[in-house]
């Protein structure tokens, strides 16, 4: 939304009803979203916790989108909606500011001849676009990216500065990609031979379906033969590793700094937070929850969430029981041994 609308238009564009507080105008200006905590007069916030409740009485907010059972302990004109934190999502897209980049090859690009580009792409200063590679209508490769030979960029699709698509990937429509992440580049793939190590050339490519958003510095690595596939509305974070042959299922999301090692297969609508890790050659079923920091060492057949590791505590305590956790196989022992001795007793007493 390029104007600035007023609570009336926002309220028809959300699909929200719009209730007003006593002295309140339906066409107030809106100007931006803020936190109940921090909403100016101007601004329009919303509360999709309960945990955020408490700072409902004091918000000095232009509106609030609220669901209905909370809308009466609303202190300023309410925006009622089934759910609030999708509204606000839908909300965000209308005041996003981020600049728009134009149609047309910057003159500080580099577009092979052979490379196709639709009059409705932008190029920007220092990409390059290797032969055979394609890029969609109305797709944005951002300043200093590169596009392999034979890779493909869809539809709609924007990378951000500095990306890196090697030879022989697809990106499908809709898709972002924020900076420094690297699409394609060589899984980990060695044979051992004589003490040393033979590299496995990857034959494979990346295969990445449409409205996936693939946050900065992360890398996803092509497949040994086959390729490595994300699925469509795949959701993946800032840091975090895919290694070949990997393949996720459609609107999985990937939370900051966690890995998924090789031929690992991933189930649609799964959510794994930051810092988990997956081995490789396990599948872990559809609507799977993966905690934070948790290594799925097996596969999962079955959806539910699942969590490993252990939480903190005070460092003495810690040691302590780090003492213990090196102590379990013998205590498992002794309890074997004792579990033995009751069962002879019990014979004897018969």
């Amino acid at each position: 939304m390029t104007e600035v609308p007023t609570l009336a238009q926002l309220a028809r564009q959300l699909g929200a009803e719009l209730r007003l507080a006593p002295g309140a105008d339906a066409s107030g200006l809106v100007s931006g979203l803020n936190t109940l905590q921090d909403a100016d007069t101007s601004q329009v916030s919303f509360l999709a916790s309960a945990a955020y409740r408490r700072f409902l009485p004091g918000t000095r907010a232009l509106a609030v989108l609220i669901s209905s059972d909370m809308a009466s302990e609303c202190p300023v004109s309410a925006l009622v909606v089934d759910n609030p934190y999708h509204a606000f999502a839908q909300a965000t897209a209308l005041f996003d500011r981020a600049p728009k980049p134009s149609a047309g090859i910057h003159p500080a690009a580099s577009v092979h001849p052979d490379a196709e580009v639709h009059p409705r792409a932008s190029i920007a200063a220092g990409a390059v676009i290797e032969a055979f590679a394609r890029v969609g209508a109305d797709a944005s490769i951002g300043a200093n990216c590169v596009v392999g030979e034979g890779s493909e960029i869809g539809e709609g699709s924007r990378l951000y500065p500095n990306v890196v698509v090697y030879h022989g990937c697809s990106v499908g429509r809709n898709c972002i990609i924020h900076s420094h992440a690297v699409i394609g580049a060589d899984g980990f793939g060695f044979a051992p031979y004589e003490r040393q190590w033979v590299k496995i050339h990857q034959l494979g490519g990346v295969e990445i379906g449409d409205e996936v958003e693939i946050g900065a510095v992360t890398c996803i690595d092509r497949g040994a033969l086959g390729n490595t596939v994300i699925g469509n509305g795949v959701k993946i974070d800032n840091q975090v590793q895919i290694a070949h042959n990997v393949r996720i299922g459609d609107y999985t999301a990937i939370a900051a700094c966690s890995a998924v090692a090789g031929s690992a297969v991933i189930g649609k609508h799964c959510t794994l937070a930051g810092g988990a890790g997956v081995v490789g050659h396990v599948t872990v079923a559809d609507g799977s929850h993966i905690t934070a920091r948790t290594l799925v060492t097996k596969s999962i057949d079955r959806a539910g969430s699942y969590s490993s590791g252990t939480p903190f505590s005070d460092s003495r305590s810690w040691r302590r029981n780090a003492v213990r956790y090196g102590q379990l196989d013998q205590m498992a022992r002794r309890l074997k041994e004792l579990e033995v001795q009751l069962e002879q007793l019990a014979h004897r007493g018969d």
